[in-house]
């Protein structure tokens, strides 16, 4: 009877135990998961990208930190990649080829991103090269004839969120 009685109150003393670990995981709030490409940065002082792009076009270079979804990245290296602004998509590089984001799982993520946005030429010989990456069709790529004026992001860093 004795045992009975101990194992009784050993199982309601670790049934108590477990209630009370579930609540304290309850309450915790949900972590932000963060992943760094290039150099590590931080999440602070975010520019907006219409006043940027109007500097850009004025200077011809502008240094800033930006914010968007990522719509695409390079499938065969993630070497590159789109980044939907409140407004435009922008063409994001990663500085002298030094890292790479993932080439899947990303999309739709948002993405941080610190560099230089600049106004740039996209030569035909580059747009065809990015539209093979993109896979594009034979007809696609062979439509591309001219260069391509527009602005675009070199970046040093990426922070991507999850």
């Amino acid at each position: 009877m004795k045992y009975i009685y101990l194992s009784l109150f050993a199982f309601l003393f670790t049934s108590c135990q477990e209630a009370q670990s579930d609540q304290t995981n309850q309450d915790k709030a949900p972590v932000e998961v963060v992943t760094y490409y290039g150099q590590e940065i931080n999440q602070e002082g975010i520019s907006n990208y219409d006043e940027m792009k109007s500097a850009t076009m004025e200077t011809g270079l502008s240094k800033t930190k930006l914010e968007g979804t990522i719509i695409q990245t390079c499938p065969k290296k993630g070497c590159w990649m789109s980044l939907a602004t409140a407004t435009d998509t922008l063409f994001v590089r990663f500085r002298d080829y030094g890292f790479f984001v993932p080439t899947d799982s990303v999309s739709g993520k948002v993405a941080v991103i610190e560099g230089d946005l600049f106004l740039d030429t996209i030569t035909v010989e580059m747009r065809k090269h990015y539209a093979e990456d993109a896979g594009k069709s034979e007809e696609e790529i062979a439509a591309i004839n001219e260069p391509e004026y527009d602005i675009n992001f070199i970046a040093d860093g990426v922070i991507i969120k999850d």
